[in-house]
């Protein structure tokens, strides 16, 4: 039996063939989801580094344990200063980059 080479695919270009091409509604959701979900894995890395459970963090924000493990799983439905609040209780920092369009809307 012959040994046979597997083609190897960059990520960028399944990406696109998978989930659509960048700048499509189907991949800005994907993105979007992926980085909230990046996100909340940074909340529980930080919380386990402060040594604090998921109700102790509740409790320094002012939020059920509850929240604070759907906050870790995804923080997808987070208000931002729920996660601003969540990173403080850590004394870490949080950086926000906010990108406008170059497109704009005209007003008649």
């Amino acid at each position: 039996m012959a040994n046979k080479e597997l083609k190897t695919y960059p990520l960028a270009e399944m990406k696109d063939k998978y989930i659509g091409k960048g700048g499509t509604q189907e991949r800005d959701e994907y993105e979007y989801e992926l980085r909230m979900d990046v996100l909340g894995k940074m909340i529980k890395a930080a919380r386990q580094e402060r040594n604090l459970t998921q109700e102790e963090l509740g409790r320094l924000i002012g939020v059920q344990k509850a929240q604070i493990s759907k906050l870790e799983s995804s923080a997808n439905s987070a208000r931002i200063d729920t996660i601003i609040k969540v990173f403080k209780a850590l004394k870490a920092e949080i950086n926000f980059n906010v990108k406008l369009e170059d497109t704009f809307v005209k007003l008649v």
